[in-house]
């Protein structure tokens, strides 16, 4: 019985490894290849699996893509950097904090953004993976739009759309390259401007 077990322990931790060196393979490639084309048969190659193995983990380039993107974020503990902006006592400081956990986040995944960016013009399976990674981006900026709505701070400006699209374009992954790579600002000079930036534009009478 308990060799029995073992057979079955054994014989079900051997997809779950396989699908992780997929993945992981995927993102450096993504990385390396800065928004070429990335086949499946280039992924099987790196993760060392036969291509009908790799079809049986993901039946599409467009699902390994989408799968690619929700596993950077499970390596970096999105969810955890993105906790005290969930869990804050009002809205400024909802604001602040999810600048800050989004804002830091983008260097990390910049690489892969920056492949898939390149990619998505003529590449649906890209598109598609880096669009949803963004729509994801957008329900946070919603998020804390509506958390300064409910403490009466949002500025009567703007409807929560409008600022929903200020704060979601001033987070964007193409914004911070500009900042930082192209005009060489540090990362903590863009948090702040960043923020104060948000604050003026969304926050009322600040």
């Amino acid at each position: 019985m308990l060799s029995s077990y073992a057979n079955l322990y054994t014989m079900s931790s051997i997809p779950s490894d396989t699908r992780t060196r997929i993945l992981a393979s995927a993102l450096k490639l993504l990385e390396g290849k800065r928004g070429a084309m990335v086949r499946m048969s280039d992924i099987a190659k790196q993760a060392g699996v036969s291509r009908q193995a790799l079809y049986l983990h993901f039946k599409s380039r467009t699902e390994l893509l989408v799968a690619a993107t929700r596993y950077i974020d499970e390596v970096k503990n999105i969810d955890e950097r993105l906790l005290l902006s969930r869990t804050t006592n009002s809205g400024i400081e909802r604001l602040e904090a999810f600048i800050e956990a989004w804002g830091n986040y983008i260097p990390e995944i910049y690489g892969m953004g920056r492949a898939l960016m390149a990619a998505k013009d003529t590449d649906d399976a890209a598109a598609q993976a880096w669009d949803g990674r963004m729509d994801a981006v957008r329900q946070g900026c919603k998020a804390a739009v509506y958390a300064l709505q409910q403490d009466n701070e949002l500025a009567a400006t703007f409807s929560t759309k409008q600022a929903t699209d200020i704060l979601w374009t001033l987070l964007s992954v193409r914004n911070w390259e500009q900042f930082t790579v192209e005009c060489g600002w540090s990362q903590k000079k863009y948090i702040e401007t960043i923020t104060a930036l948000a604050k003026r534009s969304l926050v009322a009478d600040h």
